[in-house]
């Protein structure tokens, strides 16, 4: 995918001014036509198809991370309605061009049929009989045709690009060093290392996996160490009298695959919005972008730096040569089980800030939204903007035992990084999107 000299000037430029807008790189979310209200939009109900997918039981494979198969998802259908609508310059360049004719909703929905039953072949019947359904409320015709031979090209050409990027690569062993702040295995379960491959997946924008590598963590006997090393002991652990309520409630709440959240929430904004299918297919395939990259980079920043837990670091404190902190043998994390996978930078932090950047870029921000958990059916949590959602997410991985505090921020900063980069090189409005129909 190119990227010009223009683009990435600007996009350095964001990342010395934090707060700059580029609104005219996205150009035209808050301004984007309304959606008919005669169909549903299909980046949203393919969306929450692989959302309920995802959350089947044994339906991921468990060394593909599921930000990697909606970024291709939604990839695809932005490649197929683009192709149609020509807004937006291409993820692709071997995308064609095709007539302002054929069926935007046809494209759509036959690209987003087509990934999802290549990713997820036991789902066939499913996904066939939800596509027969969405290409029935399409008026028959040469349109119609048009649009589902699209959507097939465009789909084909997602998995062709992605058929050799690493992620079928066999995830190498993890073998722990037995040293003070290294990662061990953790208790109780002592559940193996997961996604050791992932740090090699070709990311979807970025050059490569370290681009944004965060600088390393703090050293065991910094002050900077012992300040999170003891509010986690005291906010994380299972029976704690320090933390309040809301606290546990946020530890339980978020504690969950971070990306369908945030999936979640996108799909809020866009309906808050009422954006049209084009604009909802550019925000959703950003938006997973910058997910799945930050995802390929926090795990090459993890499985560098090794970080131990801090159920390790906490019952195995009389090794860190640290006198301020002291051994709890007995201390479990709020869940009881930990996250198979070292504990620099976060997770959560890192793929809640790399989807609030993005919202927040395109829409400017946005007021008042509610979100649910699977986690804690019938609770519901309210925010003012994606901040302050994307900060919770972060935060809750402290209440539980999971995460110290300076992972949080590495995460958060990793997390904008990505997404600032994502935004400035790909998926830009065309200067004249109707040359050449």
């Amino acid at each position: 995918m190119p990227k010009s000299i223009f683009t990435f000037t600007l996009f350095c430029a964001a990342l010395l001014k934090p707060g700059t807008s580029v609104a005219l790189v996205i150009a035209g979310a808050n301004d984007a036509p309304a959606t008919s209200s005669a169909q549903p939009n299909p980046v949203i109900e393919w969306n929450q198809t692989l959302l309920k997918i995802v959350r089947t039981p044994g339906a991921q494979p468990a060394t593909i991370h599921s930000t990697r198969n909606f970024a291709m998802l939604h990839i695809a259908i932005f490649e197929a309605v683009n192709s149609i609508d020509h807004s937006f310059e291409p993820y692709s360049d071997h995308m064609h061009r095709a007539s302002s004719r054929a069926s935007r909703q046809a494209a759509a929905d036959q690209s987003a049929h087509d990934v999802l039953i290549a990713l997820y072949p036991s789902f066939a019947s499913t996904l066939d009989s939800q596509l027969q359904e969405d290409l029935s409320q399409i008026p028959y015709g040469e349109d119609k045709n048009d649009g589902v031979k699209v959507g097939q090209a465009a789909a084909a050409e997602i998995l062709a690009l992605r058929s050799n990027d690493g992620s079928a690569a066999t995830p190498p062993p993890f073998v722990p060093r037995n040293q003070p702040g290294f990662y061990q295995l953790t208790p109780p379960n002592l559940a193996p290392a997961d996604f050791t491959q992932w740090a090699h997946v070709k990311p979807f924008a970025l050059f490569h996996a370290n681009q944004f590598r965060p600088t390393p963590p703090p050293h065991l006997t910094s002050e900077e160490y012992t300040r999170s090393f003891k509010e986690v002991e005291g906010l994380g652990i299972i029976n704690s009298t320090t933390r309040t309520a809301d606290q546990t409630q946020i530890g339980q709440f978020w504690n969950g695959n971070i990306q369908d959240f945030w999936n979640e929430i996108t799909q809020t904004a866009a309906l808050e919005h009422h954006l049209d299918l084009p604009h909802t297919a550019q925000l959703f395939a950003l938006v997973n972008i910058a997910l799945a990259d930050t995802t390929i980079s926090f795990f090459e920043a993890k499985y560098v730096y090794n970080l131990w837990r801090p159920v390790t670091a906490i019952q195995m404190a009389d090794t860190d040569s640290n006198p301020a902190t002291q051994p709890n043998t007995e201390w479990i994390p709020l869940p009881t089980k930990t996250a198979p996978d070292p504990s620099y930078p976060g997770a959560h932090s890192a793929i809640s800030f790399a989807a609030a950047e993005v919202l927040q870029l395109y829409f400017h921000d946005q007021k008042n939204f509610d979100v649910t958990s699977e986690s804690l059916p019938g609770v519901t949590r309210h925010f003012n903007n994606f901040a302050d959602a994307a900060e919770e997410a972060g935060l809750s991985r402290i209440y539980a035992g999971q995460h110290f505090h300076f992972d949080h921020l590495a995460g958060q900063q990793l997390g904008r990084r990505v997404a600032v980069f994502v935004v400035f090189t790909s998926l830009h409005p065309r200067l004249n999107p109707g040359i050449n129909d």
